[in-house]
C-alpha cells in the first residue's frame, strides 16, 4: 500500500485551510493583484518548512499563469520581458545558490530588505528612468533572485512596471508572460535543488482546483478597479509582504 506523500500526511486541519486560503490567493492574484502572491508565499511557510513551501508555491503559480497568459494574452509588452530575460537568469541562478547556502531566517529577511528598498526607491518613481540598462539589469536581477528564493518577483516587477507607468491592462498582461516564462525556467532548477518533489506535486494535484477558483474571481474582480487605486493597491500589498517577511 502506497504511504501518503508527507507534506500531506503531516498537515492538521488547520494547515489545510491556510493552504486552501494560498491557493484562492495565489489565483486571484495572477489575474488581478500579483502582490497577493507574495503574502500567498510567506502564508504557506507558515504551515510547511519555507524551502518545500517554495517548491509548493511554484507549482501553484505555474496553474494561475496559465489562466492569466491566455486571459491577458493581447496585452503583453513582449520587447520588455525580453529584455528583462538575461538579467533574470542570472538573478535565478544567484538565488538557486542562495538557496542551498543560508537558513530560512536569513532568506526571508533578505528578501524583505530588498523589497523595503525597493518600496523606498519607488516613492521617487517620478524621477526614475526605467529605459536605462542599469535599471533594467537591476530589476530584472532582483525578480530573479527573489522569484527563486521565494516565489516573490512580483514585487521587483510591480515597482519596475508602475516606474514605467505602465497601465492597468498591459500591467497585467506583460507580469502574466514575464512571470509564467520565468516560472517554467525556475522549475527544473527547483527540482534540481530539491524544493519540488513527489509529495509537492501531490499537494499541488489536491490544491490546483482552488487556484482555478482565485482566478476566476479575480478576473471578475480587476474589471472593477481603475488605475489609481489599481496602482495604491500594488503598492500597499508590496509594503505587507515585505514587513511581512521582515517581522515573522
Amino acid at each position: 500500500m502506497l504511504e501518503p506523500a508527507p507534506l500531506i500526511a503531516g498537515l492538521p486541519w488547520t494547515g489545510w485551510a491556510v493552504a486552501a486560503l494560498v491557493a484562492l490567493l495565489v489565483g486571484f492574484s495572477k489575474t488581478a493583484l500579483g502582490g497577493l502572491g507574495m503574502i500567498a508565499a510567506a502564508l504557506m511557510a507558515l504551515v510547511i518548512p519555507a524551502k518545500d513551501s517554495t517548491g509548493a508555491v511554484l507549482l501553484l503559480l505555474l496553474t494561475g499563469d496559465l489562466v492569466a497568459i491566455w486571459a491577458y494574452r493581447k496585452h503583453a509588452d513582449f520587447r520588455m520581458i525580453g529584455r528583462l530575460l538575461a538579467p533574470v537568469l542570472v538573478g535565478v541562478a544567484l538565488g538557486a545558490f542562495f538557496l542551498t547556502a543560508v537558513s530560512d531566517d536569513v532568506m526571508r529577511r533578505t528578501i524583505g530588505g530588498i523589497l523595503l528598498a525597493l518600496l523606498v526607491l519607488n516613492l521617487w518613481r517620478d524621477h526614475l528612468r526605467t529605459d536605462t540598462r542599469a535599471a533594467t539589469l537591476g530589476y530584472g536581477g532582483l525578480a530573479g533572485f527573489t522569484t527563486m528564493v521565494a516565489n516573490a518577483g512580483g514585487p521587483p516587477m510591480s515597482l519596475y512596471l508602475l516606474a514605467a507607468r505602465y497601465e492597468k491592462w498591459r500591467f497585467l498582461g506583460t507580469t502574466a508572460w514575464f512571470f509564467f516564462t520565468v516560472n517554467v525556467i525556475k522549475l527544473p532548477v527547483a527540482v534540481g535543488v530539491d524544493i519540488v518533489r513527489a509529495d509537492t506535486v501531490a499537494l499541488w494535484a489536491v490544491l490546483a482546483p482552488v487556484v482555478l477558483v482565485g482566478t476566476w474571481i479575480g478576473r471578475r474582480v480587476i474589471g472593477h478597479v481603475d488605475q489609481q487605486l489599481f496602482e495604491r493597491l500594488v503598492t500597499v500589498l508590496v509594503a505587507l509582504a515585505a514587513l511581512n517577511l521582515l517581522l515573522l
